[in-house]
């Protein structure tokens, strides 16, 4: 197997066309068909499903698939080490992040690092905690920003910022016309809640209204804030989230309280896997990071 076959089935994995995928890699049909022809034999498995409508990935294919994308990575990872021997730090740089605060952080991290280092090139994944969690955990990116908690046996976790949880209310209902800037959780009792779509925040959230011998109406877990301010604005239901959902929306149409009785908040954590060793530009960045607490002001 050589790298070529890896990059020719990773190409026509995300096409699911042959002449696509041909017509991408700049090279015929026929060789590339021969290629993954080869591929296949040597692994003894089809790792394509071939129909007049296209190609999809056979079980077999998708797992081929996740150790595809890490052998391809690393070949980057590799050639950008050499190259930082020779002309200093340079590469490119596979970080993902949570939204919240965290786009906020990461942003004015990039903005540092870039200044001190202008060689380096930045791939920036954002995603909700499981999706950006399963591309640390499979080695599609250095460094990961991720709202706690996090699997601290696996990973090494950089402390960097902490907000209160708050409550998403629509401008029209009871509860927002309070002039108060916080709310109990026991008022929220009669009311439908959205809340994260991770499972640990429906264990969370609903240990905070156990305490108060309280089940939460839960009606909708989502995964992007985005989708729990439009939510909110249709007045489906009350969501919860952490405060920097006050940066984001439209501030007339829904109204965010405090969450007190208990005070509960979010932390953000720059995450590393313990047994993966990192390229020089995620090394420095992350030393970067820790230097740079205030990036979360």
């Amino acid at each position: 197997m050589e790298l070529r076959h890896i990059r020719y089935f990773l190409t026509l994995a995300e096409e699911k066309s042959f002449t696509r995928a041909a017509e991408k890699l700049l090279i015929a049909q026929p060789p590339l068909s021969r290629q993954i022809r080869d591929l296949e034999e040597e692994l003894g498995t089809e790792l394509f499903e071939r129909s007049s409508r296209g190609v999809t990935l056979t079980e077999a294919g998708e797992k081929f698939r996740q150790y595809a994308l890490q052998i391809e990575h690393l070949a980057d990872q590799s050639v950008e080490v050499i190259k930082e021997m020779k002309d200093g730090l340079q590469g490119t740089l596979y970080l993902a992040s949570v939204e919240g605060r965290a786009p906020h952080i990461i942003s004015r991290w990039i903005a540092g690092f870039h200044q001190l280092y202008p060689q380096v090139e930045f791939h920036l994944w954002n995603g909700d905690s499981d999706d950006v969690f399963n591309r640390l955990q499979n080695g599609l990116c250095d460094l990961a920003l991720i709202a706690g908690p996090y699997d601290q046996e696996n990973l090494q976790g950089l402390w960097v910022y902490e907000e209160p949880w708050v409550a998403m209310i629509p401008a029209g209902h009871p509860l927002a016309q309070s002039s108060e800037d916080t709310i109990a959780l026991e008022e929220l009792e009669p009311y439908e809640l959205l809340i994260p779509s991770r499972h640990s925040r429906l264990q969370e959230i609903t240990g905070w209204f156990a305490k108060k011998d309280i089940k939460p109406r839960v009606i909708c877990r989502m995964a992007h804030l985005l989708n729990a301010y439009e939510l909110t604005e249709q007045n489906v239901g009350i969501a919860i989230y952490p405060a920097s959902a006050a940066f984001y929306g439209d501030k007339e149409k829904v109204v965010l309280r405090k969450l007190v009785d208990p005070e509960v908040t979010a932390s953000y954590y720059l995450t590393r896997k313990n047994d993966k060793e990192l390229s020089a530009v995620a090394k420095e960045f992350f030393k970067y990071a820790q230097n740079h607490p205030e990036a979360g002001e």
